[in-house]
């Protein structure tokens, strides 16, 4: 006989139960995923929160940095003229080149004992400035060559030189203003040129009243004890003796460094009222062979007319220069003729 299937009626009172079984399981099985869910969410607000912290934290140190960069923007200058207007401003650049023969040739003002010594300004070292935090280069076009020594470091020309035949005192204070600009501190650099006026107008009191009889000044530096540069009126000797109402003597049209070459013997063309300023170096041996030469000796400087002996002093430098000069001429000591 066939098998026989039975099937399955469930009571009315169990299909009951198994349906609120059912629907217990899936109220339970929807707060756990619920739950897990609040759980992932609350999470994932307390990681986001605490990225955003971070973040306001990275954004302050940020703000932090770039407003200290802006007040200590660390300046690399191979050119003596910035260099010097800058320690002078106090803002002194990080580094500079020559540094072992600054005394010699730039004198006033000293640079800090903190500062790097590029080596030679013409052909600085590229592994040590590759090595410094430069921020900024400050040159002219006498160093433009070397700025791919640089990197990416940005470069910024500064030139303190007469525009004209004859330098005057703005070409001195826009240069000193530019730097201000580039340092991000213009005040800084409109006090300085303020106090150097006053600087100068004090150092012309003193010479006045040391020599109220010189007026006029002629000013030379020695190559070898017959050939000499005369400094002419596109030098910066023009507006350091126009502020101290002096004048400047010349003979001839300077050249674009602002001087004229002469020889000993042309010195005999100065009217005998000019006093001869002698800016050092000079060496020893020079000034042996000057003291011999007959040619000197008949020209009568430190006897019959006038002359006095200078500490160095940048020629070719700002601001710091015009002050230099005129604090070195407050002191100076003039022998011979109407001194």
């Amino acid at each position: 006989m066939p098998p026989v299937f039975y099937q399955y009626k469930p009571s009315k009172l169990s299909t009951v139960m198994s349906l609120t079984t059912l629907k217990w399981l899936t109220v339970s099985v929807c707060l756990a995923l619920t739950a897990c869910n609040n759980a992932t969410t609350a999470q994932s607000a307390d990681q986001l929160d605490e990225l955003h912290s971070k973040n306001a934290v990275k954004a302050d140190n940020h703000t932090s940095e770039t407003n200290y960069a802006s007040e200590t923007i660390n300046i690399v200058s191979p050119d003596w003229g910035n260099a010097a207007t800058l320690t002078a401003m106090g803002h002194a650049p990080i580094a500079t080149g020559d540094v072992r023969v600054w005394d010699r040739w730039v004198g006033s003002p000293k640079l800090p004992a903190s500062i790097t010594d590029i080596g030679i300004r013409y052909q600085p070292n590229a592994e040590l400035i590759a090595q410094l935090p430069t921020d900024l280069v400050v040159d002219n076009l006498f160093y433009e060559h070397a700025r791919n020594l640089y990197g990416d470091v940005p470069a910024e020309s500064v030139m303190f030189a007469a525009k004209g035949d004859t330098a005057t005192w703005a070409d001195y204070t826009e240069p000193t203003r530019k730097l201000g600009a580039l340092i991000d501190n213009p005040k800084l650099a409109e006090d300085y040129i303020v106090k150097s006026q006053k600087d100068i107008t004090l150092a012309s009191q003193k010479l006045q009243q040391r020599y109220p009889n010189v007026k006029r000044f002629a000013v030379v530096q020695f190559a070898d004890a017959n050939n000499m540069r005369m400094y002419v009126a596109n030098s910066l000797f023009k507006p350091a003796l126009d502020e101290m109402n002096k004048e400047l003597v010349v003979l001839g049209k300077g050249n674009s460094w602002g001087f004229v070459p002469i020889r000993m013997g042309d010195l005999a063309q100065l009217d005998e009222d000019v006093c001869l300023l002698i800016i050092d170096p000079l060496s020893p041996i020079t000034r042996a062979e000057i003291e011999d030469s007959l040619v000197w000796q008949r020209l009568g400087y430190g006897d019959t007319r006038c002359m006095g002996e200078l500490p160095p002093v940048w020629i070719y430098g700002g601001m710091s220069s015009l002050v230099s000069l005129a604090d070195n001429l407050s002191t100076v000591v003039l022998k011979g003729g109407v001194a």
